[in-house]
């Protein structure tokens, strides 16, 4: 199970959306997220792909790593069959490692900062 293997997941978020899950101590997730039932997770490998499929060119992001444990994560398929995290509650705050902006360098890709 992906579950096991991989401890620390990641989100991508608009840095205002952050700051309001901060200032109200929950996060619900995006638009996207509370449309389709499920906030929207990503390993380290698959996070790169998700920010140039889903957020070409948007800036005013952030990066949140979040530690696994105790999420009750399902791991369903999306793109190409492999296996993403999703998460159908809010995400607990104390699940958060930490937040990072996510800007975009000169070609308006965005720049990670290292992911586990």
């Amino acid at each position: 199970m992906p579950g096991a293997l991989t401890a620390v997941i990641y989100k991508i978020a608009p840095e205002r959306l952050w700051r309001e899950a901060m200032e109200t101590g929950s996060f619900s997730g995006s638009p996207v997220d509370v449309s389709d039932g499920f906030i929207h997770l990503s390993t380290a490998a698959q996070v790169r792909e998700t920010a140039a499929r889903h957020f070409a060119g948007v800036t005013g992001l952030v990066l949140v790593a979040i530690t696994t444990t105790g999420l009750d994560l399902r791991w369903e398929p999306s793109r190409g069959g492999d296996l993403f995290p999703h998460l159908y509650d809010e995400l607990p705050l104390a699940a958060v490692r930490w937040v990072k902006p996510l800007p975009l360098d000169a070609n308006g890709r965005h720049e990670f900062p290292d992911v586990e």
